[in-house]
């Protein structure tokens, strides 16, 4: 069940309906939405009577969850809240560029990297320190060293850190140096690490799996919420198909499809959706015109010196190019685009 407050709902109100909930020996979530607050009960083992809470002071209306995913359902509500990410914000309208190399490999590199995003007017710098990688002989990230120097990009430059985590060791370890943890395609349905993650209070980005459907791809963000921890940005980095002319193939179709069950924000990764540098601008382009939230890129200022994934990052000079033509992109888009892109990317 879903219990939607009224925009006028004091605290207590939301204290009590909290207490309501608790006593009948389940346990309430309360989604902040811009305007008014929603709580989602979960623990039920059938249907809620709404009796219980439709006569609550500041309670608007109470809608029956019918999806497996209760905490990341969108329940008919028009809410789809932004997601704070150290400064600034991923979805409520915004348009959110988060860019970098895939792996971080040494000082001057990632700080060539970063002065690219940040001359974009992007907000975000993503970097691996902890690489999953097929082999156990490919290059595995510089670990910590890794994480202190994505702090020093967010010292430097202002810029807020994505970074993934591979276990709960890196976990702790990301929590301490970045603004958000990135959960990979192979993690997806690690549970018991969504959970962990779930228990903390930094954001979590979480990539769809190589093959899993929309339903599995919420009910992984529904473990993180379940524990607590509603600041979920969702992440198509594209799904393993018959197709061999890219890496995999990216489901762009995903993105209103989400949009229209899910009140999280979703993103898309066109460098790992392809495996093809030259194929990351067209679909970055392709995925903000179909609405997306923001876009995941790689960006390197020496594609081929990269000791991972070279050949789907940008150059630097193209990644600048690339975020002009976002720029004007969401202009033509509309009022609302307009606003999205001038809030997280400046105008070259």
């Amino acid at each position: 069940m879903l219990i939607v407050m009224r925009t006028d709902a004091a605290a207590s109100d939301i204290e009590r309906v909290l207490n309501t909930i608790h006593s009948m020996g389940y346990t309430g979530h309360e989604l902040a939405g811009s305007t008014r607050v929603a709580i989602a009960v979960t623990g039920n083992d059938g249907a809620i009577d709404p009796a219980h809470f439709e006569n609550l002071p500041g309670v608007a209306k109470t809608i029956r969850v019918t999806q497996p995913y209760k905490l990341a359902s969108r329940n008919g509500s028009n809410i789809r809240p932004a997601v704070k990410v150290g400064t600034s914000e991923i979805g409520g309208g915004s348009f959110a560029m988060i860019a970098g190399p895939c792996a971080i490999e040494e000082r001057e590199q990632v700080m060539a990297a970063a002065e690219a995003v940040s001359r974009s007017g992007a907000a975000f710098f993503r970097g691996g320190a902890f690489k999953p990688r097929t082999s156990p002989y490919a290059f595995q990230g510089l670990g910590l060293d890794g994480l202190k120097l994505l702090a020093e990009v967010r010292d430097r430059y202002g810029l807020n850190i994505i970074t993934e985590a591979m276990d709960e060791h890196g976990v702790d370890a990301v929590i301490k140096y970045a603004d958000c943890i990135q959960i990979g395609a192979r993690n997806m349905q690690n549970f018991s690490l969504l959970k962990y993650v779930g228990a903390s209070d930094k954001p979590v980005l979480l990539k769809r799996g190589l093959s899993a459907t929309l339903e599995e791809f919420l009910l992984a963000a529904e473990y993180v919420m379940s524990v607590g921890n509603a600041k979920v940005i969702l992440c198509e980095r594209g799904i393993r198909t018959f197709g061999n002319h890219a890496r995999n193939t990216l489901d762009l179709s995903i993105v209103p499809a989400v949009q229209r069950v899910s009140h999280l924000p979703i993103i898309v990764d066109p460098s790992h959706g392809t495996g093809h540098n030259y194929m990351v601008t067209p679909l970055a382009r392709a995925a903000a015109a179909v609405g997306a939230d923001g876009l995941i890129v790689e960006v390197h200022p020496h594609p081929e010196r990269a000791l991972c994934d070279g050949a789907q990052a940008l150059t630097t000079d193209q990644f600048l190019d690339l975020a002009r033509q976002l720029t004007t992109l969401l202009r033509a888009l509309g009022p609302d685009a307009v606003a999205a892109s001038t809030s997280s990317m400046s105008e070259q």
